[in-house]
């Protein structure tokens, strides 16, 4: 393993500045517009601004068939999603992720928040955690019945909102929960948490990691490096950014969480992670739904249709 270059693996070159230069471009997909409904398509979608300075936005979806605005029909959840890419890699526009969200946001059927959130190590973190914050923040201004956004308020359920993570992301939905039980965002409630195989490290190795060191997707050098990229200044794999299951003031605020999703394949170096967060989650008085499966690894769901479906069905039932 010591003639192996992460930054090879990743398709990334490290410049002088700390900076990224991105190899290779992913395939994009538009928005469909806000009248983009053709015979046939399920889900529409469209782009919208968060915070222009940041540049960060969001991709809103929603079914093509939506409930009645009867109050005697139940509104939509909304799913709160934050895209996997270690970091340092993919947009909401990728079409790989935007296919995601329309399957996610028909076969819920859910309104869909797709954000944008900052890559590392241009942004290092907590800078995702704020970008989900205020995402949150502004999704629960979209009630105001004159300005609000027209699918969130009459289609969404704000009582029923739900942070989606996948790989980093899933690190982000626990993250920015933490942060937001010091938020006032009622009447918007988060009804649970869902990490699908979130990325999470220390600097004591576990079994997985050590069995998997050499794994063909996500070799152990590449999850150092990218902790590397995204971790604050001065700071190792033991910030609770990267490990929460180390000690801290923070672990006080964990049983105020609600309930949790956690997602995960005995074939990932971070499953050993993934079950001891688990564990924790239930010390400390949360309620979690925990699925794994012993075959699966890191991302199986990108390639294996039936395993997507099958996450699909988990996060059904749990919403």
């Amino acid at each position: 393993m010591s003639k192996f270059d992460p930054y090879d693996h990743l398709n990334v070159l490290l410049n002088k500045d700390g900076t990224l230069t991105r190899l290779f471009d992913f395939p994009t997909t538009q928005a469909t517009g806000d009248k983009g409904h053709l015979p046939g398509q399920s889900v529409v979608s469209k782009d919208i601004t968060l915070n222009a300075d940041k540049k960060t936005w969001i991709r809103l979806y929603r079914p093509s068939k939506l409930p009645s605005n009867d109050k005697s029909v139940a509104k939509l959840p909304i799913i709160i999603y934050f895209h996997a890419g270690g970091w340092i890699h993919f947009s909401i526009a990728n079409t790989m992720i935007h296919e995601s969200c329309n399957q996610l946001s028909s076969e819920i059927p859910a309104i869909v928040v797709s954000v944008e959130y900052r890559l590392a190590p241009e942004n290092k973190l907590p800078a995702p955690y704020y970008d989900a914050v205020e995402t949150v923040l502004w999704i629960k201004n979209q009630l105001d019945r004159v300005n609000g956004e027209k699918w969130l308020r009459d289609y969404g359920d704000f009582s029923r909102c739900y942070l989606y993570g996948v790989s980093c992301g899933g690190n982000i939905a626990f993250n920015s929960a933490l942060k937001l039980l010091d938020r006032k965002i009622e009447p918007l409630r988060i009804n649970g948490i869902i990490m699908n195989q979130p990325l999470f490290g220390g600097k004591m190795r576990t079994k997985s990691e050590m069995r998997l060191a050499t794994d063909t997707f996500f070799p152990l050098p590449v999850i150092d490096v990218l902790w590397d990229l995204a971790l604050p200044q001065g700071t190792d794999r033991d910030h609770r950014f990267c490990n929460p299951i180390a000690d801290g003031p923070y672990r006080d605020k964990i049983k105020n969480l609600g309930r949790c999703l956690v997602i995960g394949f005995g074939g990932d170096p971070l499953v050993d992670r993934q079950q001891d967060f688990v564990q924790m989650l239930v010390k400390e008085g949360v309620v979690v739904e925990a699925r794994f499966d012993d075959v699966g690894f890191h991302g199986i769901d990108v390639v294996d249709s039936r395993r997507a479906a099958a996450i699909i069905n988990f996060i059904k039932e749990f919403v």
